[in-house]
């Protein structure tokens, strides 16, 4: 290694990287002193630094601190030095320090005008801070940092680089990079989500949440919900503070757990369910009131809430075509279908429904307005049936929200259309994972859709058993609760544009999912007994239909085992 010393004086050299989290200077400064370096962190990708032969790059992991680093890749001939002159002052004296990761990584400054300084190491496979000091010349104006790695070695890391000392007349970075958050606590947890909240760090514009070491989440204040965890399970937890500087180093850590799994929201829902949509408008079906819906309804969804001019928040008025002579009278319907053992819930969208939860305020929104709707009107919870996409982050906050207002009681139901529910990687199947703590069930839209693929990699086409089980099959193999899944379904030809099917197909598709006869071609590996039901669309076109959908599906899903 004497030989690799004697390499230093002449190489050059800067940081790079950034992600985990800046750590303070190893140094005591001045009330004047200041980081004379300029793009420390990387963020600016090369800007102010000049790399040997094209060898060095900025890449966006590994990372110390913000969101970028510097990656040398040498070479058999070149060891690549990266550097940056500085704007020094004469006769005074700097601290040199950075970031680095990699095999055989050096740190230097030459032209200080007096004894040019290195330091390196042979390398580490996590950030190790280097550190050195030099003092200017009487006629000293500029000094060129550098950072290298040698001859033939793997790539080396370096970030947050630091030239501390008294301002040579270029000035430095003008945001310094935030402190490390305090306070981190953690709140309610339930069994797939756990409540953070920090104190806020002055100069921060934004904060990164990491669970076990892995960021998981970037928010905007000093609080923060981490979704889709197991239940049952410990966590830790650690924050950062970010801005255009840079990221600080990770708060000291917190550890939570996570509640144990079990049945999700609903304390009225009998264990298998059917759902139906009332209109709450005359499209030419026939035209309800609440009373007159079959009493195979244990799940009725009010359609629909109003989006109102505040983002998030939803209203709801009566439409005098359904011919209620007051909100009293529709009230006390409610009412008396509670007293039945019924739910009514208030249904949130549709197909023109414009409701939008995408941040902390509408989150809180959506969920204030909702929960004050079920206190003015009676309704037992929502159901979620946005069809012009939603955000899994701020939507699954505000179901948590409306929750914790709620109580155990509140039901929950969701209506995904099929291309929502192929993958556990959409924003609706993730809010369906997100709230599987709360969520009473999701009735997938088996309707007004194209083929589609099961469970089994095939494709399947709309109007047969085989798409209502083997897609199912997703849903039940993907993380939802038997409980947690429904059919959805036309109640008539009338009921959608395509898809319906005839009630005895829906029937077939019950009993294959749950005791495994009636199945078609698609035969699941196992059976789920726990199934929760079936839906359909709507209440009003089942009596335009005779109400044939509810007498044969009804019964067929109150006598699932």
């Amino acid at each position: 290694m004497d030989r690799a010393r004697r390499w230093i004086k002449g190489a050059l050299a800067v940081t790079a990287a950034t992600a985990l989290g800046v750590t303070a200077l190893a140094t005591t400064a001045q009330a004047a002193d200041i980081n004379v370096a300029k793009n420390a962190g990387f963020e600016s990708d090369l800007s102010n630094w000049t790399c040997s032969a094209g060898t060095g790059s900025v890449v966006g992991s590994p990372v110390h601190g913000g969101a970028k680093a510097l990656k040398g890749t040498p070479t058999a001939q070149d060891t690549a030095q990266c550097s940056q002159p500085v704007a020094v002052k004469p006769n005074s004296t700097y601290t040199l320090s950075s970031w680095v990761q990699g095999s055989y990584v050096y740190l230097g400054a030459s032209g200080t005008g007096t004894t040019d300084v290195s330091t390196w190491t042979p390398g580490s496979s996590g950030w190790q801070q280097l550190s050195t000091t030099f003092t200017t010349g009487a006629s000293t104006t500029s000094v060129t940092v550098y950072t290298h790695g040698w001859y033939g070695q793997s790539a080396y890391y370096a970030d947050d680089v630091s030239v501390l000392g008294p301002d040579g007349g270029g000035g430095g970075d003008p945001v310094v990079i935030p402190a490390v958050p305090a306070g981190l606590a953690a709140g309610t947890a339930t069994s797939s989500s756990v409540d953070l909240s920090w104190n806020p760090v002055s100069g921060a514009t934004g904060y990164n949440v990491y669970r076990d070491g892995s960021k998981v989440a970037s928010v905007s204040g000093a609080s923060a919900t981490v979704t889709g965890l197991a239940a049952a399970t410990s966590y830790s937890f650690q924050v950062s503070a970010t801005n255009s500087a840079g990221e600080s180093a990770k708060s000291a850590a917190v550890t939570a757990r996570t509640a144990t799994s079990g049945g999700g929201g609903g304390g009225t829902v009998p264990k298998h369910a059917v759902t139906g949509y009332w209109q709450n408008f005359n499209n030419g079906a026939t035209v309800q009131k609440l009373r007159d819906v079959p009493s195979q309804y244990d799940i009725i969804a009010v359609s629909f809430a109003d989006a109102t001019s505040t983002p998030g928040q939803i209203s709801f008025t009566l439409d005098p075509a359904v011919g209620y002579a007051s909100a009293a009278d529709f009230k006390a319907d409610i009412a008396a279908k509670q007293a039945a053992g019924k739910s009514v819930i208030l249904s949130v969208g549709g197909e023109k429904g414009s409701v939008s939860v995408n941040s902390d305020a509408s989150a809180t929104a959506f969920a204030d307005s909702a929960y004050s709707l079920m206190q003015q009107y009676g309704f037992d919870g929502v159901d979620i049936d946005l069809e012009n996409g939603l955000n899994s982050t701020y939507m699954s906050k505000a179901l948590h929200q409306l929750s914790a207002k709620a109580g155990a009681k509140l039901v929950l139901t969701m209506a995904p259309q099929t291309i929502d529910m192929q993958s556990t990687s959409g924003e609706y199947f993730k809010t369906a994972l997100n709230v599987k703590d709360i969520l009473t069930v999701v009735n997938m839209q088996y309707y007004n859709s194209g083929s589609m693929l099961g469970c089994d990699g095939k494709v399947y086409s709309q109007g047969s058993v085989d798409f209502l089980t083997a897609l199912a099959c997703i849903q039940l193999e993907g993380g939802l609760d038997p409980s947690q899944v429904g059919l959805g379904v036309p109640a008539s030809t009338r009921g959608a544009g395509s898809g319906y099917v005839d009630p005895s197909v829906v029937n077939n598709a019950l009993d294959c999912l749950t005791r495994g006869t009636g199945c078609g071609s698609f035969k699941p590996a196992k059976t789920y007994p726990g199934l929760r039901g079936a839906m359909t669309w709507s209440t009003n076109w089942d009596a335009a239909a005779g109400n044939a959908w509810s007498n044969s599906v009804g019964p067929k899903v109150h006598s699932l085992p």
